[in-house]
Order: structure tokens, then C-alpha cells, then sequence
């Protein structure tokens, strides 16, 4: 009768209520005893200091409780103690807790345990808080250092001081709570585990479904038996209720997830770099001491950057990661010196972010990593599958699209093609998460969210604590072995990427295809969100082109010694800069100040690359000193300026002039191409194109544009489409003048606010492009500032610049996904147009654009209007995001093709350089036509041998053959990967023909070929 009883009021009762306080009960219970440590502090009085320096200092006895910690600090804390005579052959650690208040790892107060010696022992955060006593004791001696890290916890929105060391206050942030050696009951602990793994099961299945039953029903009896018991062995005899719960084996049918250990750990973010660095510290020493016990962890790892931190500042953790790379616990992963913003950077870039990462695996590990690994970025372009199929990658791992605000993706697992064509087998974590846990709810979530479910039953599920680092912990590797088999449950096997992805690959072969970009429809804000980040950007990428180009024109032709260092360490320190959310602007103060000194210090050296180069060609700047020297043009560009592409010549004379009139109503400025209208407040009222004989606008242009920016839920990251509801234009001139600086046009000043603007608009004689400058004086707050071209046609669709190619969007909101883009990346140009007539904007340090098709009512004429992004002014997480002075360029191309387009985007973004040098003159190292083929870089190879690495694609979308010319005698001419070694798919993707004149390569749509060509002559292999 009792048990009829006590079955009939577990249905009655809350039982969920009831294991939930049990659950309490039982966790506080897995440590028996406690015996307090003896703690003794020193306080760092500036940045952190490495372990020899640290504990030479003084340590003064510091009583627990107490408070510690100014935000950005870092306290050393040494705990010493003896282990009780009655623990000796029991369960102990240590345990800490060092003020841990949010849960959460990576986002507040951290640490790192050292031996006394200096060795890493394993971090210290929210949910891993225990030192293994075997790492730090000797004999019954117990002692050790713990390098604590007061990083404060930054709000999740609304201006916050915390951000930057000069705004912090020194109010001590933390308070240590806890340093004790503590007994462990291990069958309780085992309990817990047993409990948590089936009561969170039970709740994912249905109600009445006999499994959930029955767990129940068998968890109930345990809780009695905890309840009425008092007997020491009280948690294993509740074990063995429930354990033929967990011997009950998985359907045939369930599901397989492969787990993989993740630690996702942003490069800086709401921490600055050098927090970072002991991040990965903290997280990678997790990962080992793990290993010891469980040397079936598979963890994956990318960032090339990381493991070179590890490398520089704690060789010894480097030196463990490399024995775990060869035993495969430790996984390199993703190829790449970053986790990149993949739409901002230039092609060259990410090249570079494959061939460094690529490079320092091989270099360090001997492993080539074959998947991209990309959780956490904010879209995808659509030249990446090409760059990756290049760089030697098979497959492609991300989770943000399911972040889309509109419009679900339809795929998990799936092959993703390029712009060219190129595919990558692709897949998407269903569980929507890179930081998972194991638990009942996100592996139930996981199977009924996976949208391939039928043709496919495998996904992927990294495991551990992301963003802010922490990793995989031992709870989770034990609640993988329970699910191992479980009914009710999907499988979980812990293995690696690759392993995953061949097995899902032969498993769904014919996945369906997503062609082009993957746009996220959402985080758009970030296209234009700190500009002095993207300008910075812009102006170092061109840099690196124009020193390797012109270092490598005069290794060629001078003998330089070619500072293959020097440009080595430049990328590394402009990729790191990349990242996606340093080059995004989504990071604290402290982060974005440190780009922006970095930018200008990379600007200093690469400029000082530059003039050495041209130096050993004969060339410098300045007006000429001698008879023999010849005032030149150095043209940096693929494309012929004033001097032929790739060159350094006299300048070549362009027919006309610009000139400008003051009329009655404003001004008219014309080149004999253009005649373009200004009115009295410096608004841009008609440009005539005079070859064509018709209008390119089709209302004022150039209009700055006001509109609130108010995002619902990330400040520095979004743009919602509802900002558009209000809008102010800029159009009252305190002043117009004209240009004194040799230009011929007008400076417009305005007023506004807080914020003052002057506008230059001019014109170069005979050209179809017509400047616009923009230098700002920004004090405005929360609000986002556009510029605004009406054109007169009609477009379907836009193109945007994409990395080697570009993509075609359209301009109608006739679906939900054309709606979401609202706002879209462009790199250096953006063009629409209509059968017959197009126009291009290009820019120096643009991302956020839009086409929109205004109402035109029911007889009105079609038109398109083109917007810039140019600044914002989000609160979140700096509150001084874009205040300041900037300057933009940017210019409306008339008449142009999407070649025309090309060549403005590379002039203005590769102006010319004035120089004095020999009449002669220095000629290309390289040109290629036909095909609208462009040469992208000329550079050395990364080996060091001398050789040349002539990167080209085709530019407009079609194919065909394209002829390159040699500047130099070639002992031989091979294709080759990115990575710069000979390969059979890239030779098979682009066919390498001989000619009279030079060498033949046939492309197809937005093909990048690489040229490897050996100098003629011993002489020529030269490095620094």
C-alpha cells in the first residue's frame, strides 16, 4: 500500500521543485571538509608582470574574506597549508573562489594557478574553481600562486567607465571569498552528475512517454532514500537506483553528435589584447591538466595568434600544446592568424589570414588544418570558399547565421559555393551554440532544430566556455560519458573536427547548395561603427601592397635586400587587427585606442619600407636636385593612371581642364566630361554627362543625411531598419569658397549641432569622377550620418566589390531576405545601373552602403538611390565611438562599367606618388590582359628564395584567356596554391600556356591563379 502511496503523490507533488533543492543540497555536499589555506597578497602597481618578477615581490598576509581588485589590476595571491594527517589517500583539491559573482567564465575576476616553481597548473573561473592537490603539494606541504586578474564586469549596454584605464574607478571590484583544501565525496559527486544528466533528459521528453516516466519514478525513490537515510553510503545506494536508468542503451535510430572541446576566446573584445593573452594562458592550461586525466579529449583551437602568444610569453605551456597536437588531443583548427571579420578586410588580406596561420601550424606542429573555423563572425563573403579551396581547406564550420533577425537559414549542413563556384562542405552546430555544455536541453534542441534531419543524422557540438575562454571542464567530458549511450538521448562521442566532417560528408554527399554570400541580418552597424578603425584598415592594407610590391620591383631590379622580416611581422600585427570585433568596432575603449596606435604605427613602418625600396631604385621624394633626375609618377595601382600600371614614369598629359564659375544661382564646374551644378549651399543640383548627352542624378546629391540610431538591443553592433524613420538633411552652407590647393572646385562649409563639416567637391580635367572629400569635426551621439546620391536609372540590382570579384544584390524588397539587406558591404566601389548607362561610387574607407528604388508613385520615373554609411556614434561598449575629426573620400563615377568601376576603386585608393629619379624611369615587373584580368600582388615568396608570386583573377565575372607579361628573364613559371607551393587542383583550375610574348592562363568567373616565377640568374636570390 506504502508504495502505491508513494507512487501515486510523486505525480502529485513538484517534483521538478524537489530535485532542484536536492540538487542544492547535493552539490554543497561534494566537498565533506574544509581546511582553510593561509593567503598572503601582493598587489601589482601597473601591467602584469611574468611569474619571476611577480612573486619577487613583497607578499603581505591577506585575510579571507577580503576585498581586492581595481578593475584592469592584477594581485598575486600565495596559499600555503598542510593536508590533514586523516585526509592522506582521500579525495582532496584545493578550492577557490575569488569574488566570482556573474557565473559566468571569462567575463569577470579570473586566475591562473602557478606550482612554486612557476609551472602553469590550470585557471581559475566561475564552474572551475579547484587546483588538483597533486600539482601543488609535496608530501603533506601544500602550496602554490595564483595570478589574479581583476578585469571588471563590463554592462551589457549603456555607457560604461570601465572600458579604459584613464575612466576606471579605484573602487576594489572583488571580494575573495575562499582558499581551502576540501575532502571530496565522490560518490556524491557522481550522484549530482547522475541526476543532472537524467532529469534534464526527462524534461525534454514528451509528457506520458514511458522513458520520462519511468526516470521520474526511479529519481523519486532515490530523493526518498536521500531523505530518509543517514548512512555514509547514502549517495551510492541512490546511485544504484538510477542505475539501470543509465545502463538503458540509445535507440538505433538516435542521433550522433560529435563533440569537440571549445574554448572560443575572443582576441579582445570586452577585454583588451593583453588580457587575451593570459586568457588563452588560463584556458589552454585547463585544456592540459584535463588531459592528464582524460587523454580522450579532443579540444579544437584556432588562431594562429594564440598559440604564438602561448609561444612567446609561457613557452612551457607551448611546449606541453605541442606534445598534445601529436598525441591529437590539442586540434589546431581553421587555418587562419585570426577568427577575421570575413567582409571588411581586402582580398590580399585574407589571403594572408590563411597563408600565416596556415604557415605557423605547419612551421610548429607539422598539421595543416582542412576546415575553416569561423563560429562567431558577422556574415560570411562569398570569395571565401575560393580562398579556401586555394589555401588547401575542405570544409567549413560556423553557427552565427542562425542570429538572423528575418529570415531562418535553411540549412545545417549543406556544401556552400563561392562567387567562382568553388564549394565548401559546410555545417552549422544545430544546437545554435560554439560554447555548449551537454546538457539535456541543448542535445534535445539540437535534433529537433537540425534542418537536415532524414538525408543526415550527425552534427557537430563544441563544448566549453567561449568568448571569454575557460574551455572544456571535467564535468562536461563526464556528462559525455553518460550520454555515450543513453536512451532517450542522441549519441555523443567526443572526437575530432575532421573526424566529424569526413564521416558527415560520406554520409550526405549530395547536400544541397547555398550559392554566394551568407548575409547576417543583423550586426550591420558594424560595417561603419568606428571609423578611424576602417580607415586604418584601408590605409595599411594599400600600404602592404605598395612595400611589397615596390620591395620586391627593387630586389628585381636594384638588388634590395628584401625585408621579408619586417613585412612578416606587419601582417601578423594588421591581421591580429582583423579580428571580429576589433576591426568591427563592437570593442571596450581601451581595445579600439590600441588599434588605432597600432594603425598609425604600421602606417610609419610600412612608409619607411616604401622609401627604402624606391630609394634603391633611384627614386625620392621632392622636387629634382640634379639634371639627371626627372620629376615621376610612382603608380601603385593595377591600373593605368598617370603612369602605366605598376610603374614609376614621367607623367602622361591629360587633354583640357577643369574649371569653375560662380553663376546666379550657384556654381558650375566642368572638364570637358562633366558639367556638374552646385547650388549656394554646396549641394550638388545636376551632373550632365557630356559624351553621353544625358543626367546622372536624379535629386540634390552629396546630401548628408541625419537619422536617429537607437538599435533595440547592441549598440555598436546594429543598425535596425526602423532608423530610417526619421531623417535630417544637412543643407544650410555657412560658407563656400573655392579650393585653393590646386584643385579646381569648392569647400563647403556646415554647422550643425555639435559637429562642424566641410565637404570638397572637384573636379580633374577630363575625368568622369567627381571628388568629394569630407572632413569632420563628430560630437554627436547615438545618431548615424549618411550621404546620399539620387541617381537617374533604374536598377535591378547592385553590384558591391566584393574580395576579388564582386556580388550582385537587388534592389527591391520583393521577398523578406531582399528586405533584411537593408544595408550591405561594399569595399572600394558599388555601382548600379540601368541597360545602357551605370554609375559607380567609390570610396578610400567605406563599408555600409544601400540601393534603394524610392516610390515613384503611379506615373513617376523610376530611379535609384545610393547611400554611404559614414559615421555612427553608438554609446555601447565605448561611449566615444567616432568622436572626433575624420576624413573621407569617396566620388561619383559617371558613365561607368563595372571595369571602370574597378580601375576608379584602385586610383583612388592607390594614388599616385610624386617622385624625383632617373628619366627612365622603372618599369613593371609584371602586366596582364585580356580576360579583365588584374594583377592584385607582386611580392617574394614567403620561403625566402628570391622567387616572384604574381597573384591575378578575373574581375568581371566572365572567362577567358589572359596574357601575362614578364619585366624580368624567367628561369621558370608555375601555378601554385596560395600557400606557394605547386598544386594539381590549382594547375587544373588554371591551365598555364607559353607564348612569344608571355604566358597564357585561361579563367573563369572571378578565378584568383597564382604565379610562381623563378628569376633567371643565382644573383637574384636575396633576403634580410
Amino acid at each position: 500500500m506504502w508504495k502505491r502511496y508513494h507512487t501515486f503523490m510523486h505525480h502529485l507533488s513538484d517534483l521538478d521543485g524537489r530535485v532542484a533543492r536536492a540538487l542544492i543540497g547535493l552539490r554543497a555536499a561534494v566537498y565533506r571538509e574544509f581546511r582553510p589555506l593561509q593567503v598572503s597578497a601582493a598587489v601589482l602597481a601597473g601591467e602584469p608582470e611574468p611569474f619571476e618578477q611577480a612573486t619577487a615581490n613583497r607578499f603581505e598576509p591577506f585575510a579571507v574574506p577580503g576585498a581586492w581588485g581595481r578593475a584592469w589590476s592584477t594581485t598575486w595571491f600565495r596559499l600555503t597549508g598542510e593536508v590533514p594527517a586523516d585526509w592522506r589517500g582521500a579525495e582532496v583539491e584545493l578550492v577557490v573562489d575569488l569574488g566570482f559573482r556573474s557565473g559566468g567564465p571569462g567575463f569577470e575576476c579570473e586566475g591562473l594557478a602557478h606550482t612554486e616553481q612557476g609551472q602553469l597548473v590550470k585557471g581559475i573561473e566561475p564552474r572551475n574553481r579547484h587546483i588538483p592537490l597533486t600539482a601543488v603539494a609535496q608530501g603533506t606541504r601544500v602550496a602554490c600562486y595564483i595570478e589574479a586578474a581583476a578585469n571588471p564586469i563590463i554592462p551589457g549596454s549603456g555607457p560604461t567607465p570601465l572600458g579604459s584605464r584613464q575612466t576606471t574607478p579605484g573602487d576594489k571590484l572583488y571580494q575573495f571569498t575562499q582558499a581551502d583544501l576540501a575532502l571530496v565525496d565522490l560518490e556524491t559527486r557522481e550522484l549530482v552528475l547522475d541526476l543532472d544528466v537524467l532529469w534534464e533528459l526527462q524534461a525534454q521528453l514528451p509528457p506520458g512517454a514511458p522513458r520520462r516516466e519511468r526516470i521520474r519514478h526511479r529519481v523519486g525513490q532515490a530523493l526518498d532514500l536521500l531523505d530518509f537515510e543517514t548512512s555514509p553510503d547514502r549517495a551510492a545506494r541512490a546511485r544504484s537506483i538510477l542505475a539501470e536508468l543509465l545502463a538503458s542503451p540509445a535507440e538505433a535510430s538516435a542521433h550522433l553528435v560529435s563533440g569537440v572541446g571549445h574554448a572560443h576566446i575572443d582576441s579582445a573584445w570586452l577585454w583588451p589584447v593583453r588580457e587575451t593573452v593570459r586568457k588563452c594562458a588560463r584556458s589552454f592550461s585547463n585544456v592540459a591538466a584535463l588531459a592528464d586525466d582524460r587523454p580522450d579529449l579532443r579540444f579544437a583551437c584556432s588562431s594562429a595568434q594564440q598559440y604564438a602568444w602561448i609561444k612567446a610569453h609561457y613557452p612551457q605551456l607551448f611546449a606541453r600544446i605541442k606534445e598534445l597536437v601529436a598525441q591529437g588531443v590539442f586540434i589546431p583548427v581553421g587555418g587562419m592568424w585570426v577568427e577575421p571579420d570575413t567582409n571588411m578586410p581586402g582580398g590580399e588580406a585574407l589571403v594572408r589570414q590563411f597563408t600565416q596561420g596556415k604557415r605557423f601550424f605547419w612551421d610548429e606542429f607539422q598539421v595543416e588544418p582542412r576546415e575553416v573555423w569561423l563560429p562567431d563572425c558577422f556574415g560570411y563573403s562569398g570569395a571565401l570558399p575560393q580562398l579556401a579551396r586555394l589555401a588547401g581547406m575542405r570544409w567549413m564550420l560556423t553557427q552565427k547565421m542562425s542570429w538572423n533577425q528575418v529570415n531562418r537559414f535553411p540549412h545545417h549542413t549543406f556544401w556552400w559555393e563561392g562567387i567562382d563556384g568553388s564549394r565548401l562542405f559546410t555545417h552549422f552546430p544545430p544546437s545554435d551554440n560554439y560554447s555548449a555544455k551537454f546538457s539535456g536541453e541543448q542535445l534535445a534542441f539540437g535534433v529537433r532544430n537540425f534542418s537536415d534531419l532524414g538525408p543526415a543524422n550527425r552534427s557537430l557540438m563544441p563544448f566549453g566556455y567561449g568568448d571569454g575562454g575557460g574551455g572544456p571542464t571535467r564535468e562536461m567530458l563526464w556528462t559525455a560519458d553518460r550520454l555515450a549511450d543513453l536512451e532517450g538521448s542522441p549519441r555523443v562521442t567526443v572526437e575530432s573536427p575532421a573526424e566529424f566532417f569526413s564521416k558527415a560528408e560520406s554520409e550526405y554527399p549530395d547536400a544541397p547548395v547555398w550559392r554566394g554570400e551568407m548575409y547576417l541580418e543583423f550586426h550591420r552597424g558594424t560595417l561603419t561603427t568606428h571609423h578611424a578603425i576602417k580607415a586604418g584598415n584601408r590605409r595599411v592594407q594599400n600600404l602592404l601592397h605598395q612595400a611589397e610590391l615596390w620591395s620586391a620591383t627593387a630586389s628585381i631590379r636594384a638588388g634590395l635586400s628584401y625585408p621579408y622580416q619586417e613585412l612578416d611581422d606587419a601582417w601578423q600585427r594588421m591581421l591580429l587587427l582583423q579580428f571580429h570585433d576589433i576591426l568591427p568596432g563592437s570593442s571596450i575603449a581601451w581595445v579600439n585606442a590600441e588599434a588605432r596606435a597600432e594603425y598609425t604605427a604600421l602606417g610609419d613602418i610600412l612608409e619607411g619600407l616604401i622609401g627604402q625600396a624606391l630609394a634603391a631604385l633611384g627614386c625620392r621624394s621632392g622636387a629634382p636636385g640634379a639634371t639627371a633626375m626627372t620629376s615621376l609618377h610612382c603608380n601603385s595601382a593595377p591600373v593605368a593612371t598617370s603612369a602605366p600600371a605598376f610603374s614609376i614614369a614621367a607623367a602622361e598629359q591629360v587633354g583640357g581642364q577643369a574649371e569653375l564659375t560662380a553663376t546666379g544661382s550657384g556654381y558650375l564646374l566642368e572638364n570637358g566630361s562633366l558639367r556638374v551644378l552646385i547650388d549656394a549651399d554646396g549641394i550638388v543640383a545636376s551632373v550632365w554627362d557630356i559624351a553621353a548627352g544625358r543626367e546622372v542624378l536624379a535629386g540634390p546629391a552629396n546630401l548628408l543625411q541625419l537619422h536617429p540610431d537607437h538599435p533595440a538591443r547592441f549598440d555598436a553592433w546594429d543598425l535596425d531598419e526602423y532608423y530610417r524613420n526619421g531623417c535630417r538633411d544637412l543643407r544650410r552652407a555657412t560658407a563656400v569658397t573655392t579650393l585653393t590647393d590646386g584643385r579646381v572646385g569648392l569647400a563647403v562649409e556646415r554647422k550643425d549641432g555639435a559637429s562642424s563639416y566641410v565637404q570638397r567637391v572637384w573636379l580633374e580635367p577630363g575625368s568622369m569622377r567627381l571628388d568629394c572629400e569630407l572632413a569632420i569635426d563628430w560630437h554627436e551621439r547615438e545618431t548615424i550620418l549618411k550621404v546620399a546620391f539620387p541617381l537617374a536609372v533604374a536598377a535591378e540590382n547592385s553590384s558591391a566589390e566584393t574580395q576579388f570579384g564582386h556580388v550582385k544584390r537587388p534592389t527591391h524588397v520583393n521577398t523578406p531576405w531582399d528586405a533584411a539587406r537593408f544595408e550591405v558591404v561594399a569595399q572600394r566601389w558599388f555601382h548600379v545601373g540601368e541597360p545602357g548607362y551605370s554609375v559607380a561610387l567609390v570610396n578610400d574607407s567605406i563599408y555600409g552602403h544601400e540601393a534603394v528604388r524610392p516610390g515613384a508613385g503611379a506615373t513617376g520615373t523610376p530611379t535609384t538611390t545610393v547611400r554611404l554609411s559614414l559615421l555612427r556614434a553608438p554609446l555601447y561598449p565605448d561611449p566615444e565611438t567616432d568622436q572626433g575629426r575624420h576624413l573621407l573620400r569617396y566620388a561619383l563615377v559617371a558613365g561607368a562599367e563595372i571595369p571602370d568601376a574597378i580601375a576608379e576603386g584602385y586610383r583612388l585608393n592607390l594614388p599616385v606618388r610624386r617622385v624625383t629619379g632617373p628619366a627612365a624611369g622603372v618599369h613593371a615587373l609584371a602586366e596582364a590582359t585580356g580576360a579583365n584580368a588584374i594583377i592584385e600582388t607582386v611580392k617574394l615568396a614567403d620561403d625566402r628564395s628570391g622567387d616572384v608570386i604574381i597573384r591575378l583573377y578575373e574581375s568581371v565575372g566572365g572567362r577567358g584567356e589572359a596574357l601575362v607579361k614578364l619585366g624580368f628573364a624567367a628561369e621558370s613559371v608555375v601555378v601554385v596554391d596560395l600557400l606557394e607551393r605547386p598544386s594539381a587542383e590549382a594547375a587544373a583550375l588554371s591551365p598555364l600556356g607559353k607564348t612569344d610574348v608571355g604566358h597564357t592562363l585561361w579563367l573563369k568567373p572571378f578565378q584568383i591563379a597564382t604565379l610562381r616565377v623563378r628569376p633567371t640568374g643565382d644573383g637574384l636570390r636575396r633576403s634580410s
